[in-house]
């Protein structure tokens, strides 16, 4: 296995910088993922390791060697792009053993692997066919087996599931999550997918104009965003977001939000107890809301105002006080409450999250 480090990464087209100073360091064996939304850089990230554009400062170790200026076949990648890419007038077994005939391996070497692959993806009736003969999943399976083939170092997946409907999208993220759990080789995969992120990742790069916001678990991004971005950009719905303002007094910290009411915040684990009061952001995520709330919990008050059934949950929108809140219940509560009544909610502090307003940083 083998571990990527990138060191001071520069990027630009013409004037403009894509990425700057980035540092990314992977383990071996690492599931990686970068998340984030169109032109946040994850993609340019991926093409730099690749070697598929050029840099313009700072590293791109594969290994122990620089592979910063190294030409993409010489970098021990294997690469699954959006676009399936496979070549029309040869058969799938054709298109899987291409790159392997052109790197003049034995005739075996290249059976063996084709054999291995084409069982490990399922794909072994289709060896025959061209790619116009199967289905977008099936294309899809042959576009990875093509990069697995290589028995590469790294591999690399540039949005690989984003042309596939819902369904295949869900059965393909469990065979690429089986995938790497059974050849344990580095993997770093863009996607703009939130629930693929979380789903498939050992880590989470979350990035906003070329910049990672946060690099941790699934668990940890979701349940410790470390802003506002991150925290709204995880989640759906996504989290709800209370203005108000924290006030230090003594030993006791109270959350005041905008309609007056107080919140005893006093057990937050703060990286830094504020000294002074400030404006702040108090985060819970809908699901961490619970109805007729048992003592001990924070009370808010909810003015209903539209029910959205999903199926197995259930999402109530509506108010607090002046400011927009939805909370997720489960569909067998059968809850149907009156537009415009009262839900008495209440949420435990180790699952909210405090922002500063002026930066968005967690407190």
């Amino acid at each position: 296995m083998t571990a990527v480090s990138i060191q001071d990464l520069e990027i630009q087209f013409g004037a403009v910088k894509v990425l700057q100073n980035l540092n990314l360091d992977i383990a071996s064996g690492e599931f990686i993922v970068l998340l984030g939304s169109s032109g946040c850089g994850k993609s340019t990230l991926l093409n730099s390791v690749a070697g598929l554009i050029d840099v313009h400062g700072g590293k791109i170790m594969i290994g122990n060697k620089d592979m910063t200026h190294a030409e993409p076949k010489d970098r021990g990648i294997g690469m699954v792009f959006q676009s399936y890419a496979l070549y029309p007038q040869t058969t799938v077994e054709g298109n899987l053993t291409f790159g392997l005939r052109m790197a003049k391996l034995p005739k075996n070497e290249i059976e063996r692997r084709v054999a291995k692959v084409s069982d490990m993806l399922q794909i072994k009736p289709y060896l025959k066919r061209r790619p116009s003969a199967l289905s977008g999943g099936q294309r899809q399976r042959v576009a990875i087996g093509r990069a697995l083939v290589r028995d590469a170092d790294v591999y690399l997946f540039d949005e690989p599931l984003s042309n596939l409907d819902a369904k295949l999208r869900a059965e393909l993220r469990v065979e690429l999550k089986t995938l790497h759990e059974d050849i344990g080789k580095t993997m770093i995969y863009v996607t703009h997918d939130q629930v693929e992120a979380m789903t498939l990742a050992t880590r989470i790069a979350v990035m906003q104009n070329g910049v990672i916001q946060q690099l941790a678990s699934p668990e940890e991004i979701y349940n410790r965003p470390a802003n506002l971005f991150v925290a709204d950009f995880i989640g759906s719905p996504a989290m709800n977001f209370l203005s108000g303002t924290i006030v230090p007094q003594g030993e006791r910290v109270e959350f005041k939000l905008k309609d007056g009411h107080a919140l005893d915040v006093s057990p937050y684990p703060f990286a830094r107890r504020p000294a002074a009061p400030m404006e702040a952001i108090l985060g819970i995520r809908p699901e961490h809301l619970a109805i007729s709330p048992r003592e001990g919990l924070l009370p808010l008050d909810m003015v209903v105002n539209v029910i959205e059934t999903m199926g197995a949950d259930a999402v109530i929108w509506g108010t607090c006080g002046s400011q927009k809140i939805s909370v997720r219940v489960n569909s067998e509560l059968k809850l149907n409450p009156a537009r415009g009544s009262t839900l008495k909610l209440g949420f435990s502090l180790g699952s909210a999250s405090l922002f500063s307003q002026a930066d968005g940083v967690r407190l």
